[in-house]
């Protein structure tokens, strides 16, 4: 700090509990420019405490403006603070206050009017305390944000710098953050949904596909520059064209919630590429916007929504509520803590630090009434207003901690059970958080579907060779009933996936044994250790043209794998054609090559082989029930010749016994019985369908394997082979039940029974 700034006056805590100020360090107050008032101060008129955030109208007496609403509790008074082009800041006192909104109508403000807020109150960190007027707030509401979060010292409530750094989050630093930080946008409601047509996809006919907005367009060579990395970029024809080829049925948009940059990546010139730093719950993050950041960026990912469901392809976003860009005591402020830090926050004994079941520094307080509405606003606000058809919960786990523990029965699942826009939409959840007792996948209450991470280990380790057993990955393939069969919950309660976006790529689960993340500046310590991969025996890139034959036919596995299963597959944005991070498996901060698609791959024979397989695997799911079925197996017979509608084969065609699945095995035989398949069609008919005989065989060496005879089937045609290097059309061979076949080393074979 400055030694101007040292001798600014030292005075105590603000209303601290009586007897103890001289039990804590006594703090400075940094002054600085407070900003010039506007030259015009309209009339604020009482308005209405509802809705929250900033609501553009037209009064019945014909007067347009807008009304202002802020959930304060606790504050002493609230500012709005208006800013002209210019940047002139305007403050205006809200003087009405009903159940602790803070709020007022002012006329002649109209949409593109960028604004923010001052909260008043005691400051005292030592209690939980953490009201500071000179830091201008972003309305927890604001529909779109103007500006970006540079992080100075001056959007720090408290000195950044004070020499005695184990106390310096309890000094107030008075110097003012506006001129740093970004400022809401009052955004006009004017679209009209009647015309839209959403999917309605039933989750069993699901197939996920995650992506990033910014880093799935940012290279595509058909997408006109400005267009690229944007709203209207995933909107543009070439984009959606790839999606419909492919054949999946939804997009899953890494965070688009208006986010902010860490500090600490910052200062080392980099930023938080995937957006897990949520400030804004109501905002389109405004870097993904081609049309402007004025109110623009609202109506483009309105369009950009309209577009996808044109294309018959639901939007699914990944949304972080669990905590905010503010971390903990000692990240900046720039929203809830100076609104209310005990209201919105998780707080631990010790009231000034946090509760971090996250490992972001903050959790919000879920519990409490008013966050609670702040989040199932803003998810039907999405829903409603912006046309999504369902949520990914980031760290679903730490919304459903009560008091401490995670609570299958908490406010917030209560909430979203009974609410009439949220439970008819679809909702995933990442089950777990970091804190004690946070792993509860298979846990979530029916509505709700998971995320399945011993989906992924069973897969990974039985394609390198590492399963003890064969028992877990039997459930895995056939929908995870162990996990799931309970309460009503149906297989696609499973999102089973192989990758996702913390981690390896598919093609560098296959090319790398160790995390390679020292472009993170992190020294290589972030990111997993616990990656389950085979590197086909050398690490990294190599022109040793066997293995990288060998990591082309691996990927062909653990892709058919995928889309075989039973449960809902999801696949990350560049698997399809082999997309590389270079050994990187947490990206988060890497935005550019490491983390956007390239393009260039569909060129390559071997990625357009994986592209062709994998569409072709999709069209094969999308025409045969059996293979995304609505309800578990059952493993009986379904009639006099003892055919069941699930069964399990080893290599000498024999059904597993017991003794089998308690032994590890290179290869595993799975009959899917496409007779009277559980449920009816739209029409109440009976649902029937080919059966499917699928073979997965792990091993270095070709193998012999017998194909069950009569009941199972009399004859067999060969529809995927994944040991060939052309998937631009199916085999088409023919078998006979009972007869023995050769399974090429490390291959899946998918037949149908044709007799």
């Amino acid at each position: 700090m400055s030694s101007a700034a040292e001798q600014k006056a030292v005075r105590s805590a603000a209303g601290g509990a009586p007897g103890t100020e001289g039990q804590r360090p006594r703090q400075t107050a940094v002054d600085g420019h407070r900003g010039e008032p506007g030259a015009l101060r309209p009339p604020v008129w009482p308005g209405a405490p509802t809705p929250l955030g900033a609501r553009f109208r037209v009064g019945p007496d014909g007067v347009a403006g807008t009304n202002f609403a802020l959930w304060a509790g606790g504050a002493e008074s609230v500012e709005l603070c208006l800013f002209d082009p210019a940047g002139i800041e305007t403050r205006l006192v809200l003087t009405e206050l009903t159940h602790e909104i803070w709020h007022g109508f002012v006329p002649g403000v109209c949409p593109g009017q960028r604004y923010g807020f001052r909260v008043h109150g005691r400051w005292d960190p030592w209690t939980g305390a953490r009201w500071n007027p000179a830091k201008l707030l972003l309305d927890p509401y604001a529909r779109a944000v103007d500006g970006d979060f540079a992080l100075p010292p001056e959007v720090y409530g408290h000195v950044r710098d004070w020499p005695q750094q184990q106390v310096a989050d309890t000094v107030r630093d008075d110097r003012d953050s506006a001129p740093h930080v970004p400022k809401g946008v009052v955004v006009q409601d004017d679209d009209d949904w009647a015309d839209d047509r959403r999917p309605k996809t039933p989750w069993s006919d699901s197939v996920i596909y995650e992506l990033h907005v910014r880093g799935f367009t940012r290279l595509h060579p058909d997408i006109p520059e400005p267009l690229r990395g944007t709203y209207a970029g995933l909107a543009h024809p070439a984009a959606i064209d790839h999606l419909v080829r492919l054949g999946v049925t939804a997009v899953e948009l890494l965070p688009v919630h208006q986010f902010a940059h860490e500090d600490h990546l910052l200062r080392r010139g980099l930023k938080n590429y995937w957006g897990y730093n949520s400030i804004g719950y109501f905002a389109p993050h405004a870097g993904y916007s081609a049309s402007g950041t004025a109110g623009q960026q609202v109506g483009e990912f309105k369009r950009m929504v309209r577009a996808l469901h044109e294309a018959g392809i639901e939007v699914i976003l990944d949304v972080v509520y669990n905590h905010t860009a503010e971390a903990g005591e000692m990240g900046p402020t720039l929203s809830l803590r100076g609104i209310d830090n005990r209201g919105y926050y998780r707080l631990q004994a010790d009231a000034r630090r946090y509760a971090d079941y996250t490992g972001c520094g903050n959790t919000l307080h879920v519990v409490q009434p008013h966050v609670l509405r702040l989040i199932t606003d803003s998810l039907r606000y999405w829903v409603t207003e912006m046309g999504v058809d369902g949520f990914r919960f980031d760290l679903a786990a730490a919304l459903a901690r009560s008091m401490h523990d995670v609570d299958m029965l908490s406010p917030f699942l209560a909430v979203i059970a009974q609410d009439p826009v949220l439970r008819r939409v679809k909702l995933i959840a990442e089950p777990w958080d970091v804190g004690n007792g946070g792993y509860q996948v298979g846990a979530f209450p029916p509505l709700w579907t998971e995320w399945n991470d011993r989906y992924r280990d069973a897969v990974r380790d039985f394609w390198r060779g590492a399963l003890p057993d064969m028992r877990d990955l039997g459930y895995r393939l056939s929908g995870s009933s162990d996990l799931y069969a309970w309460g009503g919950r149906r297989p696609y309660a499973s999102i089973n996936f192989i990758t996702a976006h913390d981690g390896f790529t598919l093609r560098d689960l296959v090319s790398y044994e160790r995390k390679h993340n020292e472009a993170n500046g992190e020294g290589n310590r972030d990111g997993t250790n616990d990656n389950r991969a085979w590197n086909c025996g050398v690490e990294g890139e190599t022109d040793d043209a066997g293995i990288n034959a060998l990591r082309r036919r691996q990927l062909r596995n653990l892709l058919t794998t995928l889309l075989v299963s039973t449960g809902v597959p999801m696949l990350v944005a560049g698997d399809e054609m082999g997309r590389t991070q270079g050994g990187n498996n947490n990206a988060y901060c890497q935005d550019g090559e490491v983390s956007w698609l390239d393009w260039s791959l569909l060129d390559q024979p071997g990625a357009r082989g994986l592209f062709e397989l994998a569409a072709r695997l999709m069209e094969l799911r999308h025409r045969h029930p059996v293979l995304r079925r609505r309800a578990f197996f059952s493993g009986r017979a379904q009639g006099a010749d003892g055919l069941r509608d699930l069964a399990w084969f080893t290599a000498r065609g024999e059904e597993m016994t017991e003794r089998d699945w308690y032994a590890p095995a290179a290869t595993l035989g799975l009959y899917l019985s496409g007779r009277d398949i559980p449920g009816r069609d739209a029409r109440g008919a009976p649902v029937t369908d080919d059966s499917f005989l699928i073979l997965l065989h792990s091993a270095d060496r070709p193998a012999d394997c017998v194909l069950p005879g009569p009941p199972w089937a009399g004859s067999y045609e060969l529809v995927v082979d994944t040991s060939r290097e052309d998937q631009a059309e199916p085999p088409g061979v023919a078998y006979r039940g009972g007869e023995m076949v050769t399974l090429p080393a490390r291959s899946v074979l998918v037949l149908r029974v044709a007799g």
